[in-house]
C-alpha cells in the first residue's frame, strides 16, 4: 500500500489556489495548505520551496514549449518567424481545460504585487531565453532582443486575451490573429 496519494503535488496546488482565492495569498500559510489536503507542512516543502512556487514551479516546461518551437522554425526563417513558432507551441502548456484553473491563478496574481512581480521576472526570463535562441541560430543581438521582447509582449497580450471570460478560442489561434494586429501596426 502506498504511503501518499499520487499527484501530491498537483493537489496542494489545487487546494493552494482555492485558499488564495478565498482567503488572500499573504493570509494563507504553507501549513494550512498541506492541511487542507490532509498533509503535513514538511510534505509540502519537499514539494515546494514556498507557497509562492506553488503558482510557478512549472516555469522550466513553460519555457520549454517556446524553445521547442524555435526548433521546429525553418533555420533560415526571420525571427518574428520564429517567435511565431514559439508562440503556437506554447500553446501545448495552456490546453482548453487549463483555463478554469489559469484563470483564477491570474485572478490571485493580480491581487498581490509580491505576485504580480514574480510573474514579471518570469516573462523577463523567458524574454532571455528566446533571445539566446534567436543568437544561437545567428541572429544579431539587436534584433534577436527586440524579436524576443515583442515575442513576450504578443505572448502576454494573447494570453489576457485567452483568459477573458466567454473567450473560447485556443490559444494558438489567438497567438496567430495578435501576431497579425502586430503585422498592421507596424505598418
Amino acid at each position: 500500500m502506498a504511503r501518499w496519494k499520487p499527484g501530491t503535488p498537483d493537489r496542494l496546488q489545487e487546494a493552494a489556489l482555492e485558499l488564495f482565492a478565498t482567503r488572500g495569498f499573504e493570509q494563507t500559510t504553507a501549513q494550512e495548505i498541506a492541511q487542507a489536503v490532509g498533509l503535513t507542512e514538511r510534505t509540502f516543502f519537499r514539494h515546494f520551496s514556498d507557497k509562492r512556487e506553488v503558482l510557478f514551479h512549472r516555469q522550466d516546461e513553460f519555457t520549454d514549449t517556446f524553445r521547442a518551437g524555435i526548433a521546429l522554425a525553418p533555420p533560415d526563417a526571420p525571427p518574428i518567424a520564429v517567435i511565431a513558432s514559439a508562440l503556437r507551441s506554447s500553446a501545448d502548456f495552456f490546453p482548453d481545460d487549463a483555463r478554469p484553473w489559469s484563470r483564477r491563478r491570474h485572478e490571485v496574481i493580480s491581487h498581490c504585487p509580491a505576485l504580480r512581480e514574480r510573474e514579471q521576472h518570469k516573462l523577463v526570463v523567458l524574454a532571455g531565453v528566446l533571445a539566446d535562441e534567436l543568437r544561437a541560430r545567428g541572429v544579431d543581438a539587436t534584433r534577436a532582443a527586440l524579436a524576443a521582447r515583442t515575442g513576450v509582449a504578443v505572448f502576454q497580450t494573447t494570453f489576457e486575451l485567452w483568459l477573458a471570460e466567454g473567450e473560447e478560442r485556443a490559444l494558438d489561434v489567438i497567438a496567430v490573429e495578435v501576431l497579425a494586429q502586430l503585422r498592421e501596426v507596424l505598418g
